[in-house]
Order: structure tokens, then C-alpha cells, then sequence
């Protein structure tokens, strides 16, 4: 498990990619401007804090960088030491985040006949990804982050000339890792999720990959349900640990 958890934090950081990465022992160091919490949040690469070095010299690293200092920590009772420090420090804890894990083989076997993967996301895509309403500073952030991404297809499900459902599949670090799954509010629980899932499983496949991971916001309780039924199974738990001053 050790060398998955450093595996899928590094494959993360190659599907959701910050302006540059630095590191200290047991830590990857995501420095962004941008408004993408995974980009500009510190993770550790171990679930050991002994192993690593002590968060205070990470959020020395970001000030010294010119970053507000943020974690990204597993809620483990490993941690719960770090926790108490960073609390008792002023930092405050948000976001709880599910990561899953499932072997390849519970993804396939669904249509993916209207399915393509592409290169790069086209306008009805990134529309899609975006959705309606979000604030425009956000949306550059998340732009860019995906314009800086390694080794990715851009998943889209179209019936008639309509972007129904999209995804983005990311292959590095021998896992898929799938980010930014939208479903059309007029044609949500038709399965079309799966297909798009299905999809990338296949190319994942071809690719030689067995496993795949995603994060999924702990409180959306349709997603889980889906990833449920899909064979996906709970790793650990992340949250957020910001500062309360700037």
C-alpha cells in the first residue's frame, strides 16, 4: 500500500498539474497561483509522519516561495498528532475527500459506441467541465491546470452533435486516474457516466494499465452510489488544512 500511496499522489499531480512542484523528505510541494486546491496543497507521500519532514518546514518552503502554505492530509490516526498541532496552530480543516480505488475489469463492458477520447478538450468539452455560472477566475485556474496536464484523453459522450457527458482520463504512474466527470442535468441517471468510464477503462487497457483511482467530494452521495456499483472501494480520506490568516 505504501508504494500505491505514493504512486497515486504522484499520478494526481501529473492529471492535475501545478505551475511547478518542489519537495522535502516524505512530501510533494504543489506550488500554484490558481484556485485548484490539489495544485497548491502539500501531500504527503507516506502515510507516516514519522518518515517525513515536520509541516513546519513545508509552510516555511511556501512562504519562503511566496505561497500561502496549505495541506492536503489523510485522515488517519497517524496524523492525528499533525492535526492537533495545526489546529492548535489556528489552521482549519475543509473538504473532506474521498479517494477510491477499484481494479479495471468492474469499468468495462458498457456502450461506448458515442464515446471518443481526444487529445485536447474541444469547446463543448471544456464548456461542459466549467459548467454554467462559475466564477470566471476559477475557471481560468481550472483551464490551465488541465493545459499543463501529462499524458491525458479528454473523454466526451455525444448523441446527435450533443455533449451529453465528459470526463478526463489521465495515464501515468501505472493507474488511470479519472478527473472532472459531468453528466448533463437533462440526461442524468441514463448511465451515461458509465459509458464514459467504460470508455477510458478500454484505453487504459490498451495502454497495459489494470487499475484506476479518483477523488470524489465525500458529501456527493450520487457519485459514491455510482462508484459503489462500479467496484470501487475507499483507500483513505483526505481534507484541507488551510491557515486562518493569509
Amino acid at each position: 500500500m505504501l508504494a500505491d500511496i505514493e504512486s497515486i499522489e504522484r499520478a494526481t499531480l501529473a492529471a492535475v498539474a501545478p505551475e511547478r512542484v518542489e519537495a522535502l523528505p516524505g512530501w510533494l510541494l504543489p506550488m500554484d497561483h490558481g484556485t485548484v486546491g490539489r495544485a497548491h496543497a502539500a501531500v504527503p507521500l507516506w502515510h507516516d509522519p514519522a518518515s517525513i519532514a515536520p509541516w513546519q518546514a513545508v509552510a516555511e518552503r511556501y512562504l519562503a516561495a511566496g505561497h500561502r502554505p496549505v495541506f492536503r492530509l489523510p485522515e488517519t490516526p497517524a496524523f492525528g498528532h499533525m492535526q492537533t498541532e495545526l489546529a492548535a496552530a489556528g489552521w482549519h480543516r475543509a473538504q473532506p475527500t474521498q479517494v477510491q480505488v477499484a481494479p479495471l475489469a468492474g469499468l468495462l463492458g458498457a456502450d461506448t459506441a458515442a464515446c471518443t477520447l481526444d487529445e485536447r478538450p474541444d469547446a463543448a468539452w471544456m464548456a461542459m467541465f466549467l459548467g454554467e455560472g462559475l466564477d470566471p477566475v476559477d475557471g481560468a485556474s481550472r483551464s490551465a491546470a488541465l493545459a499543463r496536464a501529462q499524458d491525458s484523453r479528454y473523454a466526451s459522450l455525444r448523441v446527435d452533435g450533443e455533449t451529453r457527458a465528459c470526463g478526463m482520463a489521465c495515464f501515468a504512474h501505472g493507474w488511470l486516474s479519472v478527473h472532472g466527470m459531468r453528466t448533463a442535468a437533462a440526461h442524468r441517471g441514463q448511465g451515461l457516466a458509465t459509458r464514459v468510464l467504460a470508455a477510458m477503462a478500454q484505453e487504459a487497457l490498451a495502454r497495459g494499465t489494470q487499475r484506476v483511482f479518483l477523488q470524489v467530494d465525500a458529501s456527493n452521495a450520487p457519485a459514491l452510489s455510482l462508484y459503489q456499483r462500479l467496484g470501487f472501494g475507499q483507500a483513505w480520506t483526505y481534507t484541507y488544512w488551510r491557515p486562518s490568516q493569509p
